[in-house]
């Protein structure tokens, strides 16, 4: 699956623009990981595209991954990228657990680029000069972006053999390649 097909996957299962959004992270972020391990940016980068590309049709577990993954498969997708878009789901990972760099990347950037975004949004100067130690501030306080998982950011790093503060800051140089397509110029 190259980008060009990514891209068509999933602006033809998602309309939400935050969604979209989210997606365009998710694949800066795999890139810049890819570019720094050497591994296949562009495959690295589709996963990142389509990896939540069937929420908007069907948000609730199992279904969120599972339905996703049966289009894919019935798309002929290279069984690697299937696998990656699962495992970054919680309740797949008996089946499918983040035992590539591939998944574990997935995994690791999934929430941290979500939390980016959120710290972003509050600043006026957006991802300019953000720093790991704003972000973590931010993780500090339950209240703000409630919903996204602090564990998984630091089982992220963990995962990538990464202190938190470089994971974070991966994060951000990645997202700062991309702001006008985050809304974040």
């Amino acid at each position: 699956m190259n980008r060009e097909q990514a891209w068509k996957l999933l602006n033809e299962y998602t309309q939400n623009q935050a969604l979209i959004k989210h997606a365009l992270a998710v694949e800066a972020a795999m890139r810049h990981y890819a570019r720094l391990t050497g591994e296949d940016e562009e495959r690295w980068g589709a996963v990142g595209l389509i990896h939540d590309f069937d929420y908007e049709r069907w948000p609730e577990p199992p279904d969120h991954t599972r339905k996703g993954a049966e289009v894919l498969r019935a798309a002929g997708v290279d069984e690697e990228i299937v696998g990656a878009m699962l495992s970054h789901a919680h309740w797949n990972q008996d089946e499918y657990p983040l035992d590539s760099p591939l998944r574990k990347t997935l995994f690791a950037v999934d929430e941290l680029c979500g939390f980016i975004i959120a710290v972003a949004l509050v600043r006026p100067e957006r991802l300019n000069g953000m720093t790991p130690k704003s972000v973590r501030k931010k993780m500090k306080d339950k209240r703000f972006a409630a919903a996204v998982s602090r564990e998984d950011i630091a089982k992220g790093a963990e995962l990538l053999g990464l202190d938190i503060n470089e994971h974070i800051a991966n994060g951000i140089a990645a997202l700062q390649t991309v702001p006008q397509q985050l809304g974040l110029e």
